[in-house]
């Protein structure tokens, strides 16, 4: 159902029937994982207008891994990882455990 680099991958799917007798397919929830135990692969320094695409791009080289950081760095939102030009963020090692 999704791509094999998709933090969704790997994703057990549920069905749920609602009151009107209608199925509703949906991925079960995905719980962040613990950043701090996760190998850590280098640092990130944020950039001036830095999106969180172009670190994943600049330390993993897919700027679609834009969750590994943000997993790494345990962020719910992962736009408040670039808001402050100078923080150093986390980029862990990818982990195939980490994608579901």
């Amino acid at each position: 159902m999704f791509d094999p680099t998709s933090r969704y991958a790997g994703s057990d799917t549920r069905v749920h029937v609602d009151e009107d007798g209608r199925e509703i397919r949906h991925i079960t929830r995905r719980f962040l994982p613990d950043g701090r135990r996760q190998p850590l692969l280098g640092e990130s320094v944020v950039r001036q207008r830095d999106r969180l695409d172009l670190v994943a791009h600049r330390s993993l080289g897919d700027p679609g891994a834009w969750w590994r950081v943000a997993d790494a760095n345990e962020a719910m939102d992962p736009a408040e990882l670039t808001e402050h030009p100078g923080d150093v963020l986390r980029v862990a090692v990818p982990q195939p455990d980490t994608d579901s």
